[in-house]
């Protein structure tokens, strides 16, 4: 993985800002500034955990009405998400975090985002190349689940997007959304993810199943996570006494983890989700580790917390991480 400037990382800022920040002959820094700002800035957050470097990245967002959100009215959504400030006038701003994990041998990338099937994204691309990163030299890629949010960037345009990267998911969620009955009596808003899925299917017949929680390789290894969808798994990555859990659909902004009963319109077993968050949220409450969840406002890093007896989300600071 290309070196680049901490402090570009830092500032969220691209590297060639900070690159272009020794003022040349006739140019003054402000100049250099907006010319520069003329550009879209991709974000990117970068942190160590013992020898491995991760690196925040984002295919883009979309806006979720707040009818998507099931268990309790919209209207109660809806002003919980106000009274955090949280509130868009579409409904509630979700993310679509990505994780690229380097150990100085491997690259792994968590999830490949909508590609544009959905929201304002398709920037996953930049984000890769804004670090140095071709599609080609991605190693794996894991899957958290088979919604298109997390797969669509696999098979944009009818392509192996990522051609020599060995693939990992669930055995249990490529069964689902690769059944035929299934997508038949499923309602219209998932036929993209029944449809996306059995393009993943063809174009990656190299790829590997997940039995359960197993190791992708040292220091990288699966959570079972299911509820979400059947086969719905985090990613834990640790190394000298560090850990981050990547935990994909576990969390939603503005609802999470302060109301485990809230779940979401695209959930296939909404008790079940339902039951993982109930003992997921206050677990990780005890522990105080570090997590990652894609929908969470970028970079996705905080962890979940008591404050008073109620659980809340405490973002990370993740400028200086590491």
């Amino acid at each position: 993985m290309t070196n680049l400037s901490r402090r570009a990382f830092s500032l969220g800022l691209p590297a060639a800002f900070v690159a272009a920040s020794a003022v040349g002959p006739g140019r003054t820094a402000f100049a250099q500034a907006r010319a520069v700002a003329t550009k879209e800035v991709v974000p990117l957050a970068q942190i160590t955990v013992g020898r491995f470097t991760v690196t925040a990245l984002i295919d883009g967002y979309a806006d979720m009405p707040f009818t998507y959100f099931t268990g309790r009215p919209a209207q109660a959504v809806e002003a919980g998400a106000r009274a955090q400030f949280g509130a868009r006038p579409n409904g509630i701003r979700f993310a679509f975090n990505q994780y690229l994990i380097d150990d100085g041998e491997r690259l792994i990338l968590i999830d490949t985002g909508p590609a544009g099937s959905l929201g304002e994204t398709g920037r996953l691309p930049g984000a890769l190349e804004a670090v140095g990163v071709r599609a080609d030299q991605i190693d794996a890629v894991i899957v958290t689940h088979a919604h298109v949010d997390h797969m669509g960037g696999l098979v944009a345009g009818g392509r192996r997007n990522f051609p020599k990267a060995s693939l990992h998911v669930d055995r249990r969620d490529i069964a689902y959304w690769t059944d035929p009955a299934k997508r038949a009596a499923a309602p219209d808003f998932l036929k993209s993810s029944f449809d996306a899925c059995a393009e993943m299917v063809r174009l990656y017949p190299d790829l590997q199943a997940i039995d359960g929680e197993r190791q992708i390789t040292r220091g990288v290894s699966v959570v079972d996570l299911t509820g979400h969808t059947p086969g719905h798994i985090g990613v834990r990555v640790e190394d000298g006494g560090r850990s981050l859990l990547m935990v994909s659909d576990m969390l939603f902004p503005s609802v999470h983890p302060a109301d485990s009963g809230i779940g979401f319109l695209f959930e296939q077993d909404p008790a079940a989700a339902h039951q993982m968050r109930a003992r997921f949220f206050p677990r990780a409450a005890e522990e105080g580790g570090l997590i990652a969840a894609t929908h969470m406002p970028f970079p996705g890093l905080g962890r979940i917390v008591s404050d008073g007896g109620r659980l809340r989300w405490l973002a990370a600071d993740w400028a200086h991480q590491g």
